[in-house]
């Protein structure tokens, strides 16, 4: 029986409709070591490898995972395709988990390793995660890319599009350019030749080869925490002032752990400097704010929950989160998501949005 079926009460001999089931857009598959991905790399890069992270910015004083989502059986975190079924996707009604890899590929200056290290997570999931033990096919998964070699980032895509269980591209938001750049086209290219859309994830910013969107690097993991929307804004005003979506009009991109209520006030300022500089920007023939709803969408963990309850559902409203808003919970991390405790009590129809429809339509998961 489907999750959306009708069940009978037997006590009282009435039909009770379960709830529809909910589609999670932020689920990270954690290897269970580096010597899961290394087989997958050619011996010269596996014998580099030694994985790669945010560094300083990754010295949270607390544990970097929900300290109960490590498997009963050992290994880390969010490594174990049973038990990410029994704790996340029973426990909380989810039928569609959309897994995000993160690989931290783009940081590199050697842009093969990079690509290499890609093309290995690539594989591995294929092979695990979305691979024959997704005997239902409730593990949707992302195709990793080094964005640092755009050309090569493309190949990458090309080869990956057409597995049944591939449903975006999905890059980090630390990179030399901002999103806009041309720089990125080949890249764009690949995801409207197989109407796919691109993920950013916050990752690697400061790091490596990539650019810090802050005039200096933060002191304290609570500053880099708090700020890491910083480099989501950037780039979002960059593709929408560089007429990104008239060049590519299919072209979806998902802002993904990068908060969200700061669209309001941004998209506000966006439009009220277009009435005035417009004759800078030809090429963007309406207000930014009209391109979002058919182009971006963003995910809503980490969601800033004011202590007023009326004011969070206010800032919805305002933001669009009926068309632009999809439920995540960033499982297994320290600040996961619950989907029965973050929200305030929602209508129904925007919880139906935010919770399924919005994602359902977004990746042709119907």
């Amino acid at each position: 029986m489907s999750i959306n079926e009708e069940t009978v009460n037997p006590e009282a001999g009435q039909k009770k409709r379960t709830k529809p089931g909910i589609i999670d857009c932020d689920v990270h598959p954690i290897p269970k070591s580096l010597d899961q991905i290394k087989p997958y790399m050619p011996k010269y890069w596996r014998d580099r490898f030694r994985g790669g992270g945010r560094g300083l910015f990754y010295g949270n004083p607390f544990h970097g995972m929900r300290q109960d989502s490590h498997p009963p059986g050992g290994g880390p975190a969010g490594s174990d395709p049973s038990f990410v079924r029994k704790q996340l996707i029973e426990e909380n009604n989810i039928k569609t988990a959309i897994l995000i890899p993160r690989e931290n590929s783009c940081q590199f200056p050697d842009l093969d390793y990079g690509n290499a290290i890609a093309s290995a997570y690539n594989e591995w999931i294929a092979d695990t995660w979305i691979g024959p033990d997704n005997y239902d096919g409730v593990f949707k998964s992302s195709i990793v890319i080094n964005h640092s070699d755009p050309v090569n980032a493309a190949k990458e895509i090309d080869r990956w599009a057409d597995h049944k269980h591939n449903i975006q591209v999905t890059t980090d938001s630390g990179a030399r350019f901002l999103m806009g750049h041309r720089n990125f086209h080949p890249i764009f290219e690949a995801c409207c030749r197989h109407n796919l859309p691109l993920a950013l994830h916050p990752g690697l910013d400061g790091i490596g080869i990539n650019i810090l969107p802050s005039p200096g690097n933060p002191s304290h993991y609570i500053e880099w925490h708090t700020c890491m929307s910083l480099s989501f804004q950037a780039h979002l005003v960059s593709l929408l002032t560089e007429g990104t979506f008239e060049r590519y009009p299919d072209l979806r991109i998902v802002l993904v752990e990068g908060s969200s209520t700061w669209l309001v006030p941004l998209m506000w300022r966006l439009d009220m400097e277009y009435k005035a500089l417009r004759v800078e920007i030809p090429w963007v023939k309406k207000r930014p704010s009209e391109y979002l709803r058919d182009h971006i969408r963003l995910t809503s963990q980490p969601l800033e929950r004011p202590d007023n309850d009326e004011d969070m559902l206010h800032m919805l409203r305002m933001m669009d989160a009926e068309h632009l808003l999809m439920f995540s919970s960033d499982y297994p991390h320290w600040d996961f998501d619950n989907p029965k405790l973050t929200f305030p009590k929602l209508p129904e129809k925007l919880y139906n949005r935010i919770f399924f429809e919005n994602a359902e339509e977004f990746y042709g998961l119907k």
